[in-house]
């Protein structure tokens, strides 16, 4: 992983949160509320790249998720 070895677990917690309620919302709905696991999370936030992912911190913080 790259560069979520920089990111603080508080913002990597946040992070998969709002990876899980946008990008997994269908896949949970339909499977349930803990089929999508941590890693495939950090999969797509690494994939995402670090300007979104910035953005997406600021997003999460901005709506009071932290």
């Amino acid at each position: 992983m790259s560069f979520l070895n920089t990111i603080n677990k508080e913002d990597l917690s946040l992070l998969r949160r709002i990876v899980r309620k946008t990008h997994y919302a269908y896949v949970e709905a339909k499977h349930g509320k803990n089929f999508v696991t941590d890693t495939e999370c950090d999969k797509l936030i690494a994939s995402i790249g670090p300007e979104v992912v910035e953005r997406m911190i600021k997003f999460g913080v901005d709506k009071g998720l932290r």
